[in-house]
């Protein structure tokens, strides 16, 4: 008996899977470096918003962390109970909530980065290899993101 060994159907044959390793992989990279900071990678990843832009609304930091507020608020509440960020809300408009870096927050921002060089490191890429790979997976995230919006608005 033969078995279909296709490309098509084999498992290192698909992206998603090589995509998933890889995800994986790289997210426990960082969270060994991460743990002795006491971050996790999604605490990482808000702070990495916040030292780039300074104090944000939550639906920027949605936006930028492609998070709903139902994912995104218990990881800030989180962060707010260690001493890291502030949240308050707009005097001019009471519906906006802002985040802030606190003290604390901005001191983790060179201990947090030294983790970002060791794991960029570890990948064995060369600087513009990286920036390469980076720059097609943020295409091709694009890419899926334009086409599930078109299938859901039907648009061709």
């Amino acid at each position: 008996m033969t078995t279909d060994t296709s490309a098509c159907t084999t498992l290192d044959a698909q992206l998603c899977f090589a995509l998933h390793d890889a995800s994986r992989a790289i997210a426990a990279s960082y969270r060994r470096g991460l743990a002795p900071l006491g971050l996790t990678y999604s605490q990482y990843v808000a702070l990495l918003v916040l030292w780039e832009h300074g104090p944000v609304t939550m639906g920027r930091l949605c936006r930028e962390l492609h998070l709903d507020s139902g994912t995104l608020s218990p990881l800030l509440q989180r962060l707010e109970e260690r001493g890291r960020v502030v949240r308050r809300r707009r005097p001019e408009d009471e519906r906006t909530v802002e985040v802030a870096c606190t003290p604390e927050g901005e001191a983790l921002r060179e201990p947090a980065l030294a983790v970002q060089r060791r794991v960029q490191a570890e990948t064995g890429l060369e600087p513009s290899d990286l920036a390469r790979l980076r720059s097609e997976l943020q295409a091709l995230a694009d890419r899926l993101r334009t086409a599930d919006d078109s299938i859901v608005t039907g648009e061709a």
